[in-house]
């Protein structure tokens, strides 16, 4: 496989595991029911809250404990089988790692075997330019064929290994057991593994069309702007050769070569705004699926005491705080 798919694979990998890590407003389900002015709050909570626990991890694949949706999916994200073990699907597990394994190590096997290819291909051009030049003659070998079929085999098979373990990511989720409905850990965890599915989980049909039009629309220019890129970066190159005839001058190719790259990296902007506009769409009505509004509002004022340091007047009479002054306090009933 080439360097550069192999990085790509890694930063995607790696965006799943930083996303899986740093998002816990996403799975922590008593986000919009803390009680802000509790009494009992401990300035030591949050500094000892935990993003993502190792221990939590195992503790919950032994079954010892339940663990949030973003725990289970960060854990498959690090150590594919994870989810299934969690969710006690055992028998998910052969076909896990024997599809993702057989694909993975077959792919590779093609890749290379393209890859040897190759080097056999570029040794014999560098021989030939050398002997071409020192003799003036043409190189009597015949080249070695570039087994191009291998390659392609090779990357459809890793594509293969790849969906293999998207699909583990998505049936750890799907198959999460919660009595809450919609969780949003899971609405958005939708939508980032198939865009407009976490729209559909919520019931909110509508919006599928929407997203995916974007998504469409984004994907289109973007790929339309790239082949245009690619196009006259190709006729510069030509242009710039000493015994071209293109029509095209070079200035004018590397101007439309410069006008195409910038609309290529704004449809590649378009795209992930699009995405995750969707991601983030999913979450927070996921959140506020049981926030309604109608004609039963009501609003109270009375006065209050507006004290300025709260764990100061917890232990200290009301009125000897000179810092304290009388206010009025303003409610909303939904």
């Amino acid at each position: 496989m080439h360097s550069g798919k192999i990085r790509h694979i890694i930063a995607i990998i790696a965006c799943l595991t930083a996303f899986a890590l740093n998002s816990k407003a996403q799975f922590k389900e008593e986000a919009f029911s803390q009680t802000y002015n509790d009494t009992t709050y401990s300035a030591s909570a949050d500094s000892t809250d935990q993003l993502f626990s190792i221990k939590e991890l195992f503790r919950g694949l032994s079954h010892k404990q339940t663990i949030k949706v973003g725990t289970m999916f960060a854990g498959s994200v690090i150590l594919p089988g994870s989810a299934q073990i969690y969710n006690r699907d055992y028998w998910k597990l052969p076909i896990v790692y024997g599809g993702t394994g057989a694909l993975a190590g077959t792919g590779g096997y093609y890749l290379h075997q393209y890859n040897q290819s190759k080097k056999q291909y570029d040794r014999f051009m560098a021989e030939k330019t050398a002997f071409e030049t020192a003799n003036g003659t043409e190189y009597p070998h015949m080249a070695p064929v570039l087994n191009t079929k291998a390659k392609q085999t090779g990357t459809w098979l890793m594509l293969g290994a790849g969906l293999f373990y998207w699909g583990s990511l998505l049936d750890g989720v799907i198959n999460y057991q919660t009595d809450e409905h919609p969780l949003p850990g899971k609405a958005t965890l939708y939508s980032l593994l198939v865009p407009g599915l976490g729209q559909i989980y919520n019931g909110e049909l509508y919006k599928v069309p929407i997203y995916i039009g974007g998504l469409m629309t984004a994907v289109h220019f973007l790929t339309l702007n790239n082949l245009n890129y690619k196009r006259f970066k190709r006729i510069h190159n030509e242009a710039s050769q000493p015994d071209n005839n293109s029509p095209i001058s070079a200035e004018t190719a590397k101007w439309y070569r410069d006008v195409y790259r910038r609309y290529r990296d704004y449809s590649i902007v378009a795209t992930a705004a699009v995405y995750f506009l969707q991601v983030i769409d999913a979450n927070v009505f996921a959140y506020m699926h049981d926030f309604e509004v109608d004609d039963n509002i009501t609003m109270n004022i009375e006065p209050t005491i507006i004290c300025p340091d709260n764990a100061y007047a917890l232990n200290t009479p009301v009125f000897s705080n000179s810092n304290n002054a009388v206010g009025m306090r303003i409610g909303f009933r939904f």
